[in-house]
């Protein structure tokens, strides 16, 4: 036997935000300085228009402003992200680093300290800049930034929200020198709050929590939507939360536990200072409700938690910290605002940090919204506007709408309908790009969703939150299910030595275009939301459908939809059979299972696969993915095994199966111990014109070890 340690999960705490109240005082002086001056568009807030001023923000009130720098030689960054996502072409999968995007495309130093010296000549006090200068950060007085921006800040009450709240009562401007280089202004208002997206069962009292789980578990979404078939855990992957609010550790330790799920300690990431997990507000149960789903789908991936005051500035702050930081390659965003009650200049403004994201291989998936095609109805707008949710609405990232999910008592996918409030429809702000194209796509502005998961409360999942069990739904249930598996992609393809998925939405579309789309994604045709129905292909309420993971994955790999055909060149198609490079690649393997102690010999060389051995209840699973030749007329895998036992008897306890894909090819157990090695022949001829996924599994139960270790595999075809 040997020991081996699991890494338990660890998680978080929160807090809330609150609206400050503003006081009325003497009028500002907002007289701009002399030089001619131009106007910035998109810069006051939709929400003045329906709110009734209260009076002048005293002229003392301190104001926190950002200033958006424009990115340079958009027009060619555009023509790269296209190309950097597309197969085929020389930049495919040769992401930018930080440094390279702002290097290329980044506003310049000099643009930055003309700005900074602007703000600095204003009276402001100018803070942080962004590491890759596409913010600049201020704050002042209302009197300062009045006159530094051409603006008359007033306070006002919001009569459909009845809250109060300040903004600049016209577009802020600048001095036409500085035109050329920034993008826009924002912090003049206070009005927009990004809502989590989460749902409760009609028949749930909100906040009744129970001693036992009843919603849906791990194993029934990974079980309908094929994330138990990937051979794939997150392993080795970072996905980043994009939260308001903040989580106790000892409620996504509570979840693990339940659900026998382990993986790197959660961990918070502080933007703009941050940090709500001593004392979690009334997001705490958004914030558990993605770190757990994703615990789910990606058990292994290791979760950064960014957390970001609840404003314009915090946004904008935390989409810039994640890109700069570039520690992640997935990122699961479950808050958002409708686009009419948003200023397009703070959107732009994350939207510009998404483009920098798509350039460095990092995929976003983000929540569609709950109030269906009518986005505001919880916001200022209301519900006779149709609108969509941002950032959902970005062309940079994936949208994802929310479905009924119905799985089988073997937790196999039933069946699946649109949820009646799942958010979709037209952006009024971005047009729609190049690539959303295809059966049911219509228009030219950005359509919403992309894809799309379970997200009716009535078949919500089970959630651990707040120190007891409650039952959660909503498209903050969606998006994390998807960055989740997006982490299981990301691990197959660094397996493979294929590039991360990167802007996932192109990628997609591309093989929802394809003869792959029946078998890659589940296509909802059934239910609606208030202006918009499922239908075959694209809709406004489900996108392309829900994933079918395990034929996605082979699909973006490349070998779904055309695998090697014609003549066969006999040839050995397992890379590393003798794990010599002293490391897993590009097996997919569960932790210690590549070794070279002494206490197992390797059939050659040094290296081999221990596959269990500990003497209690465990699992190890080893795995790789290669394509057979169409025209091959033999297919053999042949691997040595020597199983080492300290069970008696010829009852098979401990087991070790092989499969291609889903078809199981032989079973091993520890009645086939024997003194050394054995080489063993399986037949995968009939896979041929087809990329298989080989998978070794052992499974070893409560008492007396089983090793079962594998060395020399080959799949030699002729």
């Amino acid at each position: 036997m040997r020991p081996r340690s699991l890494a338990l999960a660890a998680a978080i705490a929160v807090l809330p935000l609150t609206a400050v109240s503003l006081g009325v005082s003497t009028a500002q002086a907002a007289t701009p300085n002399a030089t001619p001056r131009v106007a910035l568009p998109n810069t006051v807030n939709p929400a003045v228009a329906h709110s009734e001023k209260k009076g002048d923000v005293p002229a003392a009130q301190q104001i926190a402003v950002s200033v958006s720098l424009k990115l340079r030689d958009t027009d060619a960054l555009d023509r790269f992200l296209t190309a950097v996502a597309t197969p085929g072409t020389p930049e495919y999968g040769h992401y930018l680093t930080p440094e390279q995007f702002t290097a290329r495309f980044g506003p310049t130093q000099a643009a930055v300290d003309q700005v900074r010296t602007y703000l600095a000549q204003q009276g402001l006090t100018v803070g942080d800049v962004s590491a890759n200068r596409q913010v600049v950060n201020a704050h002042g007085t209302a009197a300062q930034v009045s006159q530094a921006f051409g603006t008359h800040e007033s306070s006002y009450l919001d009569p459909q929200l009845q809250r109060a709240f300040f903004a600049n009562d016209a577009a802020a401007s600048i001095p036409s020198d500085l035109a050329a280089v920034v993008q826009g202004i924002s912090g003049l208002d206070n009005h927009a709050v990004r809502k989590n997206r989460i749902a409760t069962p009609n028949a749930v009292t909100p906040n009744a929590a129970t001693a036992t789980p009843s919603g849906m578990a791990p194993a029934q979404y990974t079980g309908a939507y094929n994330l138990n078939k990937t051979g794939a855990d997150g392993t080795g992957t970072t996905v980043a939360l994009w939260e308001f609010d903040g989580y106790s550790k000892t409620n996504l330790t509570t979840y693990d536990s339940q659900y026998g799920l382990s993986g790197p300690a959660v961990s918070t990431v502080s933007v703009d200072g941050a940090n709500y997990d001593s004392a979690p507000g009334q997001g705490q149960g958004e914030v558990e409700l993605d770190s757990e789903i994703v615990r789910g789908a990606a058990p292994k991936a290791t979760q950064l938690v960014y957390e970001a005051p609840n404003s314009d500035q915090g946004e904008i702050d935390m989409a810039n910290k994640i890109v700069t930081d570039n520690k992640v390659s997935v990122v699961s965003i479950s808050w958002g605002s409708c686009e009419p009650d948003t200023t397009a200049a703070s959107m732009t403004a994350v939207d510009n940090a998404f483009k920098q994201a798509a350039a460095q291989g990092i995929s976003i998936f983000s929540a569609s919204g709950d109030d269906g095609s009518r986005d505001c109805t919880r916001s200022t707008s209301g519900s006779s506007v149709k609108a969509v949710d941002f950032p959902a609405s970005s062309p940079h990232q994936t949208g994802v709408g929310g479905t009924n999910l119905k799985v089988s008592s073997g937790n196999a996918y039933s069946s699946e309908s649109a949820w009646s409030t799942a958010g979709g429809g037209v952006s009024t702000v971005f047009a729609k790009p190049s690539w959303q194209t295809g059966t049911g796509v219509s228009g030219t502005m950005r359509t919403v969703p992309d894809v799309s998961s379970n997200a009716d409360p009535a078949s919500g999942f089970a959630i651990y939150t707040a120190g007891g069990w409650q039952v959660y739904g909503g498209t903050s249930a969606a998006a994390p299910l998807w960055s989740g598996y997006a982490a299981q992609f990301n691990q197959k393809a660094k397996t493979a030595g294929q590039p991360v998925l990167g802007e996932a939405s192109p990628r997609l579309y591309s093989v929802a275009n394809s003869s792959a789309y029946g078998s890659t994604f589940h296509d909802v045709t059934t239910g609606a939301n208030q202006d918009f129905s499922a239908k075959a292909g694209y809709d406004q309420v489900t996108g392309w459908g829900s994933p079918v993971a395990d034929a996605l994955t082979t699909a973006l790999l490349g070998g779904g939809t055309t695998p090697p055909s014609g003549g066969c060149t006999a040839a050995q198609l397992v890379t590393n059979g003798g794990f010599e490079t002293g490391t897993a690649s590009p097996w997919t393997t569960s932790s210690g299972v590549v070794d070279n102690s002494s206490s197992q010999a390797a059939h050659s060389g040094s290296w081999k696969a221990w596959m269990n051995g500990y003497g209690s209840a465990h699992t190890d699973t080893m795995s790789q993915t290669v394509s057979i030749p169409a025209g091959c007329a033999s297919a053999k895998l042949t691997f040595w095994l020597h199983i080492d036992t300290a069970e008696t008897g010829t009852t098979a306890y401990d087991k070790l199966t092989v499969q291609a894909n889903s078809t199981t090819l032989a079973t091993y157990s520890n009645a086939n111990a024997a003194a050394g090695y054995v080489q063993r022949t399986l037949d995968l001829t009939s896979f041929a014109g087809q990329t298989v996924t080989i998978k070794f599994t052992g499974t070893e139960d409560s008492s007396q070890q089983t090793s079962f270790v594998i060395d020399d595999v080959a799949l030699n075809v002729s």
